[in-house]
């Protein structure tokens, strides 16, 4: 992300706060938040973050967590209750580097008399740029 739009709240976000913000006008400090609010503030956290989400909204940080959490343990029940293959979590999977087709290195070389050399190689053996950093190196 740009260091530009560090500051910036996506647009989805900005809503969410909005409505929370209508919300706390509307109502007491002491009233517990409305549970849809706290379905859309999950909803948010599994797009944005926990953290981002919780700052954005002004709720707790560790409530809507577990709220997430417990979102996500409803979630993978409903899979087994629909009759369906139990969710499994997502698993990582390595995939190979693509083939190489050509290897490219860019080194400069410089000698204690000042001499310098920059070199480019491409498709380079390690033996070539031994040789060649001896032969730039090596007295005279």
């Amino acid at each position: 992300m740009r260091a530009s739009n560090r500051g910036q709240l996506p647009k989805d976000l900005l809503r969410g706060r909005s409505r929370f913000q209508a919300w706390r006008q509307r109502h007491k400090t002491d009233r517990r938040v409305p549970p849809a609010l706290w379905t859309l503030a999950v909803r948010l956290a599994n797009v944005h973050g926990v953290s981002r989400t919780a700052v954005a909204l002004g709720v707790n940080y560790h409530g809507l967590k577990k709220r997430l959490a417990a979102a996500a343990g409803r979630a993978a029940a409903g899979c087994a209750a629909a009759g369906q293959p139990p969710c499994q979590e997502p698993t990582f999977i390595e995939l190979p580097a693509p083939a190489v087709l050509a290897k490219q290195c860019l080194f400069e070389l410089s000698n204690t008399a000042g001499a310098t050399l920059r070199v480019q190689l491409l498709g380079y053996d390690s033996a070539d740029v031994e040789s060649l950093a001896r032969a730039v190196w090596s007295p005279e």
